[in-house]
Formats: C-alpha cells, sequence, structure tokens
C-alpha cells in the first residue's frame, strides 16, 4: 500500500512539474510586439460595471480619462448595477467628461446582474472595441492606446493584458499578490502556447461585432461570474489563433487585494464556480489533477506525523513543487517589477496548499456572496 502511495505521489508530482514547465514555455513565447507609431483609429468604448463602489470609482474614472487616447475615439459607459451608495451620483457628476451612466433597473432577481450590466453597455456602444475594466481599478494614461496599438498591428478579436494588486499594506496582501501573479502568470501562459483559456475582466478587450457572433453571454448566463474567462473560450472556439496576451507594462491593470481572510475566500471561490463550465475539458482535467496533486501533499504531510516516510515523501514533493514555481514566478514578477516577493514562496505554499483544496471543494458545491447579493 505505501508504495503504491508513494507511486501515485510521485505520477501526480511529475505532472504538477510538467505542467508548469509548460506555463514556463508559454510565458517566454509572450513577446511584446512593435506596435508602431501610425496614428492610431480605432473606436473605443470602456465599459465598467459598477456596484457600490463610491469609496473608490472617481480614481478609476478620473484615470480613464486621462488617457493620451484620443477623446473622439473614446466612449465611456458605466453601469450602475443597483447601488446602494452614491456610485450613481459620482458617475453623473462626470457627464461633462463624456461619461455615460446607465442605470440597471431589474425588477426580477437574476444571477449574473455583471453579464446584464455589460451586455446592456455594449448594446448602447458606438466601439469598435470593447475595453472592460472594473470601478476600482488604477490604470498609467498609456494603457489604452498602448491596447488599441497592439489591436490594430496584431489583429487580435479578443486581447487579455496584465493585471496586478499593489498598495498591500500587510503579508497577507503581499502573499495574494504573489499567489494573483501567478494567477495572471497561467493565463497568459496558455494564451502563449496557443490555448486561451483564462484571463481576468479587470482588463479584457474584445471586438464588438465578435462578442455577438458567438451570442454574447447566452449559454453562461446563468452563473453570476464568468463573464471575463468563458466568454474568452466561446471566442477560442471560433477565433483560436486571434486571441492575444498583451505583455506591456504600460498596460497594466492595478487593483487591490482583499483585506481579509473572508473576502478573498468569497472570492476565490466565485473564481473557482466557473471551473465546470470550461469548454476545454483537457484543461479541466489538468485543473482536477493538480488538485489532486495537493491534497497528495496534505495527505502526506498528516501522515508524516505518525510515519517518517511519508514526511520525507512530503518533502520532496514540497521541494520540487517549490523550485518549479519559483522558476515560473521570477520572470513575471520580473515583468510586474515585484521581483521581491519570490521570497515569500516559502510561506505561501502551504497555505496555498490548504486553500486550494478546500476551494476546489466549496467551489461547486455552495452558493457564495458577492457584492451584497448570495448568488451560484
Amino acid at each position: 500500500m505505501t508504495a503504491l502511495h508513494s507511486i501515485i505521489s510521485l505520477l501526480l508530482t511529475g505532472l504538477y512539474l510538467l505542467v508548469v514547465a509548460y506555463l514556463i514555455k508559454g510565458w517566454a513565447a509572450l513577446k511584446r510586439p512593435a506596435t508602431g507609431n501610425a496614428p492610431l483609429n480605432t473606436k473605443v468604448t470602456v465599459l465598467i460595471a459598477a456596484r457600490n463602489e463610491a469609496a473608490r470609482i472617481r480614481y478609476t474614472i478620473d484615470d480613464i480619462i486621462g488617457q493620451d487616447y484620443p477623446k473622439h475615439l473614446t466612449e465611456i459607459i458605466i453601469v450602475d448595477d443597483h447601488s446602494t451608495d452614491d456610485t450613481a451620483a459620482i458617475i453623473r457628476s462626470y457627464a461633462t467628461h463624456g461619461v455615460k451612466l446607465l442605470q440597471l433597473n431589474e425588477d426580477k432577481p437574476l444571477n449574473s446582474y455583471k453579464k446584464k450590466a455589460i451586455a446592456e453597455a455594449i448594446a448602447l456602444s458606438t466601439g469598435e472595441l470593447m475595453v472592460c475594466t472594473d470601478a476600482d481599478c488604477r490604470m498609467g494614461s498609456q494603457w489604452l492606446s498602448s491596447i488599441v496599438g497592439y489591436y490594430e498591428t496584431q489583429q487580435a478579436v479578443m486581447i487579455s493584458s496584465p493585471v496586478t494588486y499593489f498598495e498591500e499594506v500587510s503579508l497577507f496582501e503581499r502573499l495574494q499578490t504573489l499567489e494573483f501573479s501567478y494567477l495572471i502568470g497561467i493565463g497568459a501562459a496558455f494564451i502563449g502556447n496557443g490555448r486561451a483559456s483564462t484571463c481576468n475582466g479587470a482588463n479584457f478587450a474584445y471586438r464588438k461585432d465578435v462578442f455577438y457572433e458567438v451570442g454574447g453571454f447566452k449559454g453562461i448566463d446563468d452563473l453570476a461570474s464568468g463573464d471575463d474567462e468563458l466568454l474568452l473560450q466561446k471566442v477560442a472556439e471560433v477565433y483560436p489563433e486571434k486571441i492575444g496576451f498583451f505583455k506591456s507594462r504600460e498596460a497594466i491593470v492595478f487593483t487591490h487585494a482583499k483585506h481579509t481572510l473572508q473576502e478573498f475566500l468569497q472570492q476565490r471561490r466565485r473564481w473557482a464556480s466557473k471551473s465546470t463550465r470550461y469548454k476545454d475539458k483537457k484543461v479541466v482535467a489538468l485543473a482536477v489533477c493538480i488538485w489532486l496533486f495537493n491534497l497528495s501533499l496534505l495527505v502526506n504531510a498528516g501522515l508524516g506525523f505518525y510515519n517518517i516516510f511519508y514526511l520525507k515523501l512530503f518533502l520532496v514533493q514540497f521541494l520540487l513543487k517549490y523550485v518549479i514555481e519559483v522558476g515560473f514566478l521570477l520572470p513575471i514578477t520580473a515583468f510586474f517589477k515585484r521581483s521581491n516577493l519570490v521570497g515569500l514562496l516559502v510561506i505561501l505554499i502551504p497555505i496555498h496548499i490548504v486553500y486550494f483544496v478546500y476551494v476546489g471543494l466549496i467551489g461547486n458545491t455552495r452558493k457564495y456572496a458577492w457584492k451584497g447579493r448570495i448568488v451560484r
């Protein structure tokens, strides 16, 4: 029994090493393309769905209206999703800057208010390229022009761009930044390997006509989350070679880590809830194998208290996981100019093993809280 257990543990470890090596290859394959110096001429619609974001939405709007992209080619639509604070009033105060406010007025409960908000905004939009972000994000003045430059030179129909956390005030938040860099790196690496599967809706662009061509959110609108990854996967079925990750520092969007463990776990449960709906079942199978690998680490660590053999097995797995993840994270954190965070990996890994197994168990089995609502 011990031999079989060891073989399974080492096979799962080997598979994990191969997956991360594949990700390292995908990240390295992403080169920043020359976007040229030709005048940009794409009409862009910036879309934001906001709910109870009065505390920070001014910063986001200021950053967007401060973009160096031509104003006559920029449309800004912000949808207020039944906010109970001053979000709508703040958005309305920017009307003289061309910011359009759309207020949802649904009389029947929905499970995916955000998808409804985005779809309503797209229906009103006049732009060719939809650029989505969130109401608590910050970006540099070249954010929009750099993305449009990539769009015009690469002819991509959908563009995922980098997102990172900033302004951390605690070790917990810095650990989240490191883990989030890993997640952003996974999405980028899959695109780099020509197999788009994940992205982040805080920095996501796509052609309006392609959104309608794939049926918009139809078929995925029963889930509260998934306005980014599940839409990307629909587009990837039709345009597998036309999805890009824009590996440019000018295109980075900045947001904040969660302040409490409860907020963090709710967010991760929301993200995990999308996994069973992934169209690429090979990616789902890989995710299951990675979950089993982390479960084997947890089991071996527990058994190590009773038998030193299992402790040694756990330490081998841990060391191999640590080495390969350092190799993956170093170039990603260097891109974000946060290489110092890799030193926290030895702390993050044990925590990540436990939470990854936990979230994998409950992410698809229970409802969760999001923006003051209980959804699934």
